[in-house]
C-alpha cells in the first residue's frame, strides 16, 4: 500500500488532533493569551523537510541491513520461497493498513515495517540476480533515475499536485492494490494470472503502467512532507512522511523488477 497512508485525511488529524500535542480544533477561536508568542507546536516540536530526510535515511538504513540478510537466506535459486520472507510480506502489508488509522504510531511501525519488507526485498532481489545476472543493480538505476526525475518535476512545478490529481492517483493505486491482492488469492487456489510474468507487448504494458503509478505516488509524498512543514505539522509527523516515501520507494523498486525481468525475457 501507498500514499493512501499520506491521505488528506490523516493530514488533517494531525493538524486537528490533540494527541499531536495541538490544542482541539473547537478551542482555537480564541487564542491563548500567554505572551508574546503562543504557536500551537513549538518552533522545535514541528515537522520539517530535513527532518523527514533524516526519519527516511534511517528507515532506509534498516531497510538495507534487513535485505542483507533476506539475500542471504537464499543458497539456490532453486529453493522455495522462504516461510520467513512470506510472514515479512504479512507484516508489512499490517504496518501499511495500520498507518492508514493510526499515523501517530509511525515511529514504530516504519521501523518494523522496514525490517519485514527489507527481508522481503533482499529475498526476491536474489531469486531475480540468479535468473538475471545485474538486474538488481539495473532496477536500482532505474528506481533513482525516476526518483530524481519525479523530484525535478515537482521542484519545477512542470507537474503540479492538485486536489484532483491527488484523488486520481490515490483511486488508482487503490484499484492496482486491490487486484494485486485478487490476484494472490486467486494463486492461492492455483490460479495463474500470467500478466504479472508474461513478456507479451500487454504484460510489459502493465507493468509499464504499475510503475508510473508508482512514479506519480512519489509527488504525493513530495506534496504531504512540503505541505506538512509548510503548515508546521507536529514533529511526529515526520515519520509518517517518511514511512510512505519508503513504501513508495521499494514498490517502485520491485515493479522496475518485474518490469526489467520481462524486456530481458523477450
Amino acid at each position: 500500500m501507498s500514499n493512501p497512508i499520506l491521505s488528506d485525511s490523516n493530514f488533517e488529524k494531525a493538524a486537528n488532533n490533540p494527541g499531536w500535542a495541538a490544542p482541539d480544533a473547537a478551542t482555537r477561536a480564541t487564542p491563548i493569551d500567554d505572551g508574546p508568542t503562543s504557536p500551537w507546536v513549538a518552533a522545535g516540536d514541528r515537522m520539517t523537510v530535513n527532518g523527514t530526510l533524516t526519519a527516511t535515511a534511517v528507515l532506509f538504513v534498516i531497510l538495507l541491513f534487513s535485505a542483507t540478510f533476506g539475500w542471504n537466506a537464499i543458497d539456490d535459486p532453486a529453493d522455495p520461497f522462504p516461510a520467513l520472507a512470506l510472514a515479512g510480506i504479512a507484516v508489512g502489508f499490517g504496518c501499511a493498513i495500520a498507518m492508514m488509522f493510526k499515523p501517530m504510531l509511525a515511529k514504530i511501525l516504519g521501523p518494523l515495517y522496514a525490517i519485514a519488507q527489507g527481508y522481503v526485498v533482499g529475498v526476491v532481489s536474489r531469486f531475480y540476480d540468479e535468473r538475471w545476472n545485474g538486474i538488481v543493480i539495473q532496477a536500482v538505476g532505474a528506481t533513482l533515475g525516476v526518483f530524481l526525475v519525479m523530484l525535478f518535476l515537482y521542484r519545477t512545478r512542470i507537474i503540479k499536485v492538485t486536489n484532483k490529481f491527488r484523488r486520481v492517483i490515490i483511486a488508482a493505486t487503490l484499484g492496482l492494490m486491490a487486484f494485486y491482492l485478487f490476484s494472490f488469492v486467486l494463486s492461492l487456489f492455483g490460479a495463474d494470472i500470467g500478466i504479472f510474468t508474461s513478456a507479451s507487448a500487454f504484460g510489459i504494458a502493465f507493468s509499464v503502467f504499475a510503475a508510473g503509478l508508482a512514479a506519480f505516488n512519489l509527488m504525493l509524498d513530495f506534496d504531504f512532507i512540503e505541505r506538512g512543514a509548510e503548515q508546521g505539522l507536529p514533529k511526529g509527523m515526520e515519520w509518517v512522511g517518511a514511512f510512505g516515501l519508503l513504501v513508495t520507494i521499494v514498490w517502485l523498486y520491485l515493479e522496475m523488477l518485474r518490469l526489467l525481468s520481462k524486456l530481458q525475457s523477450r
